[in-house]
């Protein structure tokens, strides 16, 4: 059987883009499954599937993150990965739909989790908000212009979280503004408002998830520009509200859809053997251990001091 990937809510769990992807495993919070059912639940996983590889984003409540932990100490196990990933919520769904396609091929455990941090890096996360009042929390820079048109009824802020922050407002037709922007003087990684976010340079598929927010932005607009190979609707993940920090959106998220692509990228990378758990992986971090690739370097020896 492949390697088990887990997510923490079933909203989480894109549709399979093929017959030979498998489903997600759901690894239920503490307000739906006791302590002795959820180590029964994940027992049997490791028994079906051998290894379970674990999305932990950072906004998980810390009840859920601290029974991931508690079920991998009590069951004593090192073939628990639980990768953090700090992704918006449809970007970290996104992940894990790419590292289930990923578990079907000749990788070996260790590589599907190391593999996560890699793919991560070609996942491009964002969403049309009502509201920026509240983004300042998720590390998108938003200036005192754009807070002060978040009061405005009619205003729509295009923003990417992932892999570059940037902010532009929207005009009354839809378009971005250009001028003097909306970031208010404080850049977002060199990205300047009143321009359309920059997309993926190479093929992707979109997908997008409405909230309270009636526009067809995204996909009259935003796909188009980025010349993206297809669109998808999905409904919309519970914690993506919050992360944004408004209720008015519609997320979206472009990635590799293509397994091939995804293998080829994944096997162009080098393959190390981790020092500590002896599994394989690729960059510098185990995904099951969480060991450097290399031990740091021994502490620097002082002199002692003679009265």
């Amino acid at each position: 059987m492949p390697t088990a990937i887990a997510v923490t809510s079933a909203d989480l769990v894109l549709p399979a883009p093929d017959r030979h992807t498998p489903g997600a495993a759901l690894l239920h919070p503490p307000e739906q499954l006791d302590l002795e059912s959820a180590l029964t639940e994940t027992g049997a996983l490791l028994e079906r599937h051998g290894h379970l590889v674990a999305l932990v984003p950072p906004w998980l409540p810390r009840s859920t993150v601290q029974r991931l932990h508690t079920v991998r100490a009590i069951l004593e196990t090192d073939r628990i990965a639980l990768l953090g990933i700090d992704l918006p919520p449809l970007g970290t769904a996104l992940l894990a739909r790419q590292l289930r396609q990923l578990s079907v091929c000749d990788f070996s455990p260790g590589i599907i989790a190391s593999a996560a941090r890699l793919l991560s890096h070609y996942i491009y996360a964002g969403a049309l908000l009502g509201s920026v009042a509240k983004l300042d929390r998720v590390r998108v820079p938003v200036g005192l212009g754009a807070h002060a048109r978040s009061w405005s009824p009619s205003a729509q802020f295009a923003v990417m979280a992932h892999p570059k922050p940037h902010l532009a407002k929207l005009s009354a037709g839809g378009g971005t503004q250009g001028g003097r922007g909306t970031q208010g003087g404080h850049g977002a990684h060199g990205a300047r408002a009143g321009t359309l976010p920059a997309g993926p340079a190479f093929a992707t598929h979109l997908t997008f998830a409405r909230g309270q927010l009636a526009s067809d932005w995204v996909t009259a607009e935003l796909a188009p520009a980025w010349q993206v190979q297809g669109v998808m609707e999905n409904p919309l993940p519970g914690a993506s509200p919050g992360w944004w920090g408004t209720p008015k959106l519609v997320e979206f998220a472009a990635g590799i859809p293509d397994l091939s692509v995804l293998y080829q990228l994944v096997a162009s990378v080098r393959r190390e053997e981790c020092i500590w758990c002896g599994l394989e992986l690729i960059g510098d971090r185990c995904g099951f251990c969480a060991a450097p690739l290399t031990a740091p370097p021994p502490p620097a020896r002082t002199a002692r001091s003679r009265p």
